[in-house]
């Protein structure tokens, strides 16, 4: 961190803004972390529906934080509630196009600033690239502002096309019945599908919140100081090279969680600050301790996704029937409307090899030696843990930039195999058999084992691509003003 304290006049202060839902606080957590370890003073701006959450699950000290590491809230614009689940994302939406976040934003950095002598002036703001408003705020402040994009670059990509599809007569969707049409003129983009496009854009509906917000979103983007992506060079470099002409400076900065693991002591006091909105159930490390290399298939469809009960029946009876030991988080809230509870039936005929919890220290999971396999949802955060850890995917993408990650593992990375929307029991059971223990599997181990390889040079220190980018990004962006 040779740039740091010592040659500034005064200690550098990043106000940190995650999109108010788990799979964007984590990596922001972690960003901020690694800016805390070079020196910043740091607040953390959580929603306080969040916030609260974030007690109830980790315990009323957990957000204690350190002096010179604080956290803060700012309403969200939305009716208060105290259900123990992710909010309703279109509304989460509405609310930040609406700008309601941005005056209670811009009275928090007015109190920050004005906080006294212990606090240093706002010198900077990092915040998720959905919060658009504090682009904004950053600039009434005259500080430098940095968005940090939680999706891949593939998918970043995308939404500065945006515009593009529409004038094309792509989006919104004429109907549902031409999703395997070829979009061929997005560079970088190869054997590109209509149905490989974010959830967002597949609509019918003009007016759809959800279709709104990337033009919103997108339209500050140019405004920013510069854009960081949780990804890495080798895995995107040809998409990364071919939006640098379109945007402020770009960096690849990820993965973040392994550049965290080799910089912070996990038994550190900043270490121990965590995000989990959800009680996280450490049982699971230990059962898997008594598991043999690569024999558990370990499933979670992450934060938002929700299913119907037959589904949830279909993966169940998939995993009964392909004989594989697994691991299994099941949130609360994972079938819409109702508590998501498996027969009785399959737990006595798992009961030997299978494990249920409702939440998990995932990163830990996916790096341990027993974890041979991941069904997962393609949230990027689950994409590029499962990647970082050596760990081939059974992708059943739900919603967002899930369909677009699916695509990219298949396809690009080969390191997923997708199933079906409808699921089958007997596509589930036949997909995990291949996956443990046939040839199919055995390529995607090799091919995602390579990938992980690249992972871990990239945040080598000092060498590595992304240390290099953050280091970059530190010094020639967020220290302008000291």
């Amino acid at each position: 961190m040779g740039s740091l304290a010592g040659s500034r006049s005064q200690k550098p202060h990043a106000v940190c803004v995650p999109y108010p839902a788990q799979g964007h606080i984590n990596p922001m957590l972690k960003l901020a972390k690694l800016l805390h370890v070079r020196g910043f003073h740091v607040t953390f701006v959580n929603t306080e529906f969040n916030h609260r959450r974030l007690l109830r699950s980790r315990g009323p000290h957990a957000l204690a934080g350190l002096p010179s590491f604080r956290f803060e809230t700012i309403p969200d614009g939305l009716p208060e509630t105290d259900v123990d689940a992710t909010q309703d994302i279109p509304a989460l939406c509405k609310s930040i196009m609406e700008n309601r976040m941005l005056a209670p934003f811009r009275e928090l950095l007015r109190r920050v600033n004005f906080a006294g002598k212990e606090i240093p002036a706002v010198s900077c703001v990092v915040a998720d690239g959905a919060m658009s408003f504090t682009v904004d705020a950053a600039e009434e402040l005259g500080v430098p502002v940095v968005l940090l994009r939680t999706n891949s670059a593939c998918v970043f990509m995308l939404y500065l096309h945006y515009h593009h599809l529409i004038q094309k007569g792509l989006i919104p969707l004429k109907d549902y019945n031409h999703l395997d049409s070829k979009i061929d003129w997005i560079p970088s983009m190869k054997n590109f599908r209509l149905k490989d496009l974010p959830s967002f854009y597949k609509t019918t509906n003009p007016n759809n919140t959800n279709f709104k917000f990337v033009p919103h979103v997108m339209e500050r983007v140019k405004r920013a100081s510069a854009v960081v992506i949780n990804t890495f060079d080798d895995l995107e470099h040809d998409v990364i090279l071919s939006m640098q002409s379109i945007i402020p400076p770009v960096y690849p900065i990820g993965p973040l969680h392994l550049l965290v693991n080799r910089e912070i002591e996990k038994d550190s006091e900043i270490g121990r600050l965590g995000s989990n909105l959800w009680k996280e159930d450490t049982e699971c490390l230990s059962w898997l301790d008594t598991k043999a290399p690569n024999t558990v298939v370990y499933v979670n469809f992450g934060s938002i996704t929700v299913m119907s009960e037959k589904q949830l029946l279909e993966f169940a009876w998939g995993l009964a029937g392909s004989g594989k030991a697994f691991l299994w988080v099941i949130r609360p809230d994972l079938i819409a409307g109702k508590s998501a509870v498996v027969p009785p039936e399959f737990m006595v005929e798992t009961a030997e090899r299978g494990m249920l919890a409702s939440w998990c220290p995932q990163e830990e999971v996916l790096s341990h030696p027993a974890v041979g396999g991941f069904l997962t949802h393609c949230g990027w955060n689950s994409t590029l843990e499962s990647i970082s850890g050596g760990v081939p995917m059974i992708c059943w993408p739900f919603f967002a930039d899930q369909p677009t990650n699916c695509k990219f593992c298949c396809d690009e990375w080969a390191v997923g195999k997708e199933i079906g929307g409808d699921v089958k029991r007997e596509e589930v059971e036949a997909v995990v058999r291949e996956l443990m223990e046939g040839e199919m599997g055995k390529k995607m181990r090799e091919k995602v084992k390579e990938w992980r390889r690249l992972a871990v040079a990239a945040t080598a220190t000092p060498s590595g691509s992304s240390f290099a980018n953050l280091e970059t990004v530190v010094d020639k962006v967020l220290l302008i003003h000291n």
